[in-house]
């Protein structure tokens, strides 16, 4: 059988004018507003309107687009070295999408498609979505090949000694001791875990795996705290929420780690980089650091190259 792999991902903007589109093709998934469709229509343009301006200024501020497509397709390049197959990356909410890898593999003649979704942790808002947007547009395409979707990593601790080596990297040569580690994951309204999304499970156990490894090393934090970033609106989220956290310090020095990312991008550059640190800085802080995601390093690329079945060459 010939073989394609997928990475999915939300995806971030390419540019300036790309942002509507991503904030528009998010807000029209009805896992992230699971509602009626009329209400989600009338919900997501009332957001669009408050929310637009403000996103393409933050873009704006990281250069005018995510970094996230450019450093899925580095990966891409290195996973299709690494095992021999065609690698494509697929964005949820904005180019390159879906279709255009799957008309690539359907006029190669790929017959089986591996899924490596680039979401450690399982959720319906995300690895899910992703799954429901690639299955929707294979059936407007009658295109039926084999699908094999690699599981969650959240606990794997190759991917754990990956996100160990980032925090110590961000660490330098300064002593850990004297530090916070605060695990930032991407937040989730508390509906969305009642309906029974395994999200916060995965994220705890993605805390419970970096502080053991940390431990077997003998790194020893002064703390090491799970957090959760990007709560909007006033209903219920998942808590505690990074800005309260960082809002009320038992330590001036921190170094926080972008949990739920594979990949950096706006949540990571301008919320974590940037918006946070500002709350730090007046605060008074006397250090402030964030590590990088595990992004297109060779580690992270052998790590996919080694989920994928009978791929390593």
């Amino acid at each position: 059988m010939a073989r394609g792999i997928l990475l999915l991902n939300m995806g971030g903007p390419n540019d300036i004018g790309e942002v509507e589109l991503f904030l528009r093709n998010m807000f029209a998934d009805p896992r992230i507003l699971p509602m009626h469709p009329l209400l989600r229509r009338f919900i997501g343009k009332r957001i669009i309107k408050k929310r637009l301006h403000e996103a393409q200024e933050n873009y704006r501020q990281l250069g005018g687009r995510s970094p996230l497509t450019v450093i899925t397709r580095s990966l891409s390049a290195k996973v299709e070295i690494l095992t021999g197959i065609p690698v494509r990356p697929v964005m949820r909410y904005v180019p390159p999408f879906a279709d255009e890898a799957l008309k690539e593999f359907q006029v190669l003649g790929i017959d089986e498609i591996i899924v490596f979704p680039m979401y450690p942790q399982y959720s319906s808002t995300t690895t899910l979505s992703s799954l429901d947007d690639l299955h929707s547009r294979m059936e407007e395409m009658r295109y039926r090949p084999e699908m094999t979707v690699i599981d969650p990593y959240y606990d794997d601790e190759m991917y754990g000694e990956i996100v160990v080596d980032r925090i110590l990297a961000a660490l330098g040569e300064e002593r850990p001791e004297q530090y916070d580690l605060i695990l930032s994951a991407h937040g989730l309204p508390m509906r969305i875990i009642a309906s029974g999304d395994p999200y916060r499970d995965h994220v705890e156990a993605s805390a419970a795996l970096i502080r053991r490894l940390l431990e077997a090393q003998g790194v020893h934090f002064r703390a090491v705290t799970l957090a959760y970033q990007s709560k909007v609106g006033s209903g219920a989220w998942l808590e505690p929420n990074l800005a309260d956290v960082l809002r009320h310090p038992r330590n001036l020095k921190v170094l926080l780690y972008p949990l739920a990312f594979t990949i950096d991008n706006s949540e990571t550059l301008f919320e974590l980089e940037k918006e946070h640190r500002e709350i730090g800085q007046k605060i008074g802080y006397e250090d402030y650091r964030v590590a990088e995601c595990p992004n297109d390093g060779d580690d992270f690329a052998h790590f996919v190259a080694e989920r994928i079945p009978n791929a390593m060459q």
